[in-house]
Parts: structure tokens; C-alpha cells; sequence
């Protein structure tokens, strides 16, 4: 084979492999647009069904932190005798219950919010137990009013929460 045969076939195989490449591009970059496509559809599908339950989480875990702050829970639950550690256990007792009520929303939220929850119901629990450790502190109406007092000097925990749960929840609508 001389050298004008192999450039006559050099320039008979070029225009093909220019027109294969150029084909092998368009058709893998369609195929990735339609892959995209797939993925944004199911994305979309998925978000119709679980953007519901994910509100539905915050909202029973804002109905958590409401249920636990030291002003509502202190009028919810009323003290049974006079004796200031049975009550302090029934408050304590109280809000693990409804923790352990509302553990299975924690696959909704995100790890920051759920440590925010969990941040806050042991803060409550710290603030009811700080209460009843002071001297003052004789009975159960005390205590009650003594957490009444710490409440009205600062933030509860729960609020907090609250506020960061309603922020979370802005960039989900």
C-alpha cells in the first residue's frame, strides 16, 4: 500500500469518526439530561408525600415544646400532696412521657433541630430540678412558685427551641 492509497482511506474514515464523535456526544449528553429529568420528577414525587409528614413532625414537635415549657406544664399537672419531690418527679416523669411520645419524629427533622429538642427538654428538667434544690423550696406550691420566678427573670429553653424549629421550618415552605 503506497502512501496515497492510506491517505484516501485516512480521508474516507475521517468524516465517519468526526460524525461518530459528534453522535456519541449528543446522545450521551441527551441521556444524561433524561437522567436528570428521571431523578427531578422522583425528587418532585417524593417531596408531594414527605414534605407533609416532615410539617407534620415540627408541628407535633412544637406541640411537644409548648406541652413541656415550665409555664404550661406547671399548670397542667398540679401537685397531688404537699411533698415537693414527688411533685418535681411527676413533672420530670411528665415530660419524659411525652418525649418518649414523640421519639419517632426525629427521622424527620434535621440532627441540629433534634438536638435543639433534646437541649431543651433537659434544660426544663434542670430548671425544675435547680428549683427544688434551693432552701426555700418547703413544699410543692413553693417550687411551682419559685419556677414561676426563674421563668419570668429569662428565656425558657423551650422557647428557643420553638424559634429555632419555626426557623427550620422556613426553609422547607
Amino acid at each position: 500500500m503506497n502512501q496515497i492509497e492510506l491517505s484516501q482511506i485516512l480521508l474516507a474514515i475521517l468524516p465517519a469518526l468526526i460524525v461518530g464523535v459528534v453522535a456519541f456526544y449528543f446522545f450521551s449528553s441527551y441521556n444524561k439530561n433524561e437522567e436528570n429529568r428521571r431523578r427531578f420528577l422522583l425528587h418532585r414525587e417524593n417531596q408531594k408525600t414527605s414534605l407533609p409528614l416532615k410539617l407534620q413532625a415540627y408541628e407535633r414537635m412544637t406541640l411537644f415544646l409548648e406541652r413541656i415549657s415550665p409555664g404550661k406544664i406547671l399548670f397542667r399537672v398540679k401537685p397531688n400532696s404537699n411533698d415537693k419531690e414527688a411533685y418535681e418527679r411527676s413533672l420530670i416523669n411528665t415530660i419524659e412521657q411525652e418525649f418518649e411520645h414523640n421519639l419517632a419524629q426525629q427521622i424527620y427533622l434535621s440532627v441540629e433541630c433534634w438536638d435543639y429538642i433534646k437541649t431543651a427538654k433537659n434544660a426544663t428538667i434542670g430548671i425544675i430540678r435547680k428549683a427544688n434544690q434551693q432552701e426555700s423550696v418547703t413544699d410543692a406550691d413553693k417550687l411551682r412558685e419559685i419556677i414561676l420566678k426563674n421563668l419570668m427573670e429569662k428565656q425558657s429553653p423551650t422557647e428557643a427551641a420553638i424559634a429555632y424549629l419555626k426557623n427550620e421550618v422556613k426553609r422547607f415552605i
